[in-house]
C-alpha cells in the first residue's frame, strides 16, 4: 500500500472507532464509515472486503488503547501483584465504563475474526498480564492460572457489564463498584492480606 492508501484505511478506522464509541457497533457499517470519511460507499471494500473485517480492525483499535492504559498503569504501581492485579481490574472497570460501545465489540469474538487483522496479537497478551499476576498469587489448592486468571476475567467483565445495564447498582444499592472489586478479587484470590 502506498502512503495515500495506508491514510485512507486509517482514517476510514479512526472514523469506525469514533462511530463505535459514540452510538455502540451495531451503528457500524461500510457505507455509514465512507459516508463520515468522506468517501465513496465502495472505497472502504478495497481495505475491508467484509463487515467482519472492519469490526476486527476497530476492536483491534480498542485492544490496542486498553492495552496501552494498563501498561501505563503498570508502570505506576507497586510492584506486589496484588496491588498490580487490583490495579489492573480497576483500569478494566473504567475503560468499560468509559468506551461502552467499544468494550462492548471488543469482546464479542462471535461478530469478529480474531485470526485475521492481527486481533489476537493484541488481545491475548493482556489476558497473558492477567494470567502471570494471578500466578504469582495462586494457592496451591487453586485451579490452575490461566483457569483462575479466567474466571477472575468473566467476574470483571460481569461487574463492567451488569453496572452499565443498572443491574448491580439496583440488585445491591451499591453507587459504586469498589466493593464488588474488592469482592471479586477476595474471591478469586482469597482474602487481601494487608
Amino acid at each position: 500500500m502506498d502512503a495515500d492508501e495506508t491514510g485512507l484505511r486509517a482514517r476510514l478506522v479512526a472514523v469506525g472507532v469514533d462511530l463505535v464509541l459514540r452510538e455502540g457497533q451495531s451503528a457500524v457499517s461500510l457505507r455509514e464509515i465512507a459516508r463520515r470519511a468522506g468517501v465513496s460507499h465502495g472505497a472502504p471494500r478495497r481495505y475491508f472486503p467484509t463487515h467482519v473485517d472492519l469490526l476486527s480492525a476497530i476492536a483491534r483499535e480498542g485492544f490496542a488503547d486498553l492495552t496501552a492504559r494498563v501498561e501505563k498503569t503498570l508502570r505506576d504501581v507497586d510492584p506486589d501483584p496484588r496491588t498490580r492485579i487490583t490495579a489492573l481490574a480497576r483500569t478494566y472497570l473504567d475503560f468499560a465504563a468509559a468506551h461502552r460501545g467499544m468494550f462492548e465489540l471488543m469482546f464479542r469474538h462471535d461478530l469478529l475474526d480474531s485470526g485475521r487483522l492481527r486481533l489476537r496479537e493484541t488481545s491475548l497478551p493482556l489476558f497473558a498480564v492477567l494470567a502471570d499476576l494471578v500466578a504469582q498469587l495462586r494457592r496451591p489448592t487453586d485451579a490452575p492460572a490461566p483457569v483462575l486468571a479466567g474466571a477472575l476475567w468473566a467476574n470483571l467483565h460481569g461487574i463492567a457489564q451488569l453496572w452499565a445495564w443498572g443491574s448491580l447498582p439496583l440488585a445491591t444499592g451499591a453507587t459504586e463498584d469498589d466493593a464488588l472489586l474488592r469482592a471479586a478479587l477476595d474471591a478469586h484470590l482469597g482474602p487481601n492480606p494487608t
